[in-house]
Protein backbone atom coordinates (compact mmCIF):
# COMPACT_ATOMS: atom_id res chain seq x y z
CA UNK A 1 0.00 0.00 0.00
CA UNK A 2 2.82 2.15 0.49
CA UNK A 3 3.84 2.28 -3.24
CA UNK A 4 -0.34 3.43 -4.31
CA UNK A 5 0.04 5.68 -1.65
CA UNK A 6 3.45 7.42 -3.53
CA UNK A 7 1.93 6.72 -6.69
CA UNK A 8 -1.39 8.28 -6.01
CA UNK A 9 0.70 11.49 -4.16
CA UNK A 10 2.52 11.71 -7.10
CA UNK A 11 -0.46 11.87 -9.70
CA UNK A 12 -2.62 14.61 -7.60
CA UNK A 13 0.47 16.52 -7.29
CA UNK A 14 0.99 16.01 -11.26
CA UNK A 15 -2.31 17.56 -11.37
CA UNK A 16 -2.17 20.21 -9.14
CA UNK A 17 0.89 21.59 -10.53
CA UNK A 18 -0.71 21.48 -13.81
CA UNK A 19 -3.83 23.34 -13.04
CA UNK A 20 -2.07 25.84 -10.94
CA UNK A 21 -0.02 26.92 -14.03
CA UNK A 22 -2.89 27.24 -15.98
CA UNK A 23 -4.96 29.52 -13.78
CA UNK A 24 -1.70 31.54 -12.33
CA UNK A 25 0.34 31.53 -15.26
CA UNK A 26 -1.83 33.85 -17.25
CA UNK A 27 -2.11 36.22 -14.01
CA UNK A 28 1.86 36.77 -14.62
CA UNK A 29 1.40 36.99 -18.69
CA UNK A 30 3.21 33.99 -19.34
CA UNK A 31 1.36 32.15 -22.02
CA UNK A 32 2.06 28.22 -22.18
CA UNK A 33 -0.04 25.76 -24.19
CA UNK A 34 -1.29 23.06 -22.76
CA UNK A 35 1.56 20.58 -23.82
CA UNK A 36 4.40 23.17 -22.14
CA UNK A 37 2.04 23.43 -19.07
CA UNK A 38 2.56 19.59 -18.53
CA UNK A 39 6.27 19.43 -19.30
CA UNK A 40 6.50 22.26 -16.82
CA UNK A 41 4.33 20.01 -14.37
CA UNK A 42 6.68 16.77 -15.51
CA UNK A 43 9.79 18.59 -14.30
CA UNK A 44 8.24 20.37 -10.91
CA UNK A 45 7.20 16.97 -10.54
CA UNK A 46 10.59 14.87 -10.88
CA UNK A 47 12.19 17.63 -8.88
CA UNK A 48 9.79 16.79 -6.41
CA UNK A 49 10.26 13.36 -6.08
CA UNK A 50 14.17 13.54 -5.64
CA UNK A 51 13.50 16.49 -2.93
CA UNK A 52 11.20 14.36 -1.15
CA UNK A 53 13.94 11.22 -1.66
CA UNK A 54 16.76 12.94 -0.45
CA UNK A 55 15.08 14.54 2.69
CA UNK A 56 13.75 11.49 3.50
CA UNK A 57 17.37 9.65 3.28
CA UNK A 58 18.82 12.89 5.21
CA UNK A 59 16.44 12.73 8.36
CA UNK A 60 16.61 8.48 8.56
CA UNK A 61 20.20 9.12 8.57
CA UNK A 62 19.98 11.63 11.61
CA UNK A 63 17.42 9.38 13.61
CA UNK A 64 20.06 6.07 12.76
CA UNK A 65 22.51 8.55 14.39
CA UNK A 66 20.84 9.29 17.24
CA UNK A 67 19.53 5.60 17.62
CA UNK A 68 23.47 5.01 17.77
CA UNK A 69 24.28 7.60 20.29
CA UNK A 70 21.45 6.70 22.39
CA UNK A 71 22.73 3.05 22.43
CA UNK A 72 26.11 3.69 23.56
CA UNK A 73 25.28 5.53 26.21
Amino acid sequence: MSLVEAVANVLVGYGAAVATQVLVFPLFGIAASLSENLAIGGVFTAVSIFRSYFLRRAFEAIRMQAQTNTARR
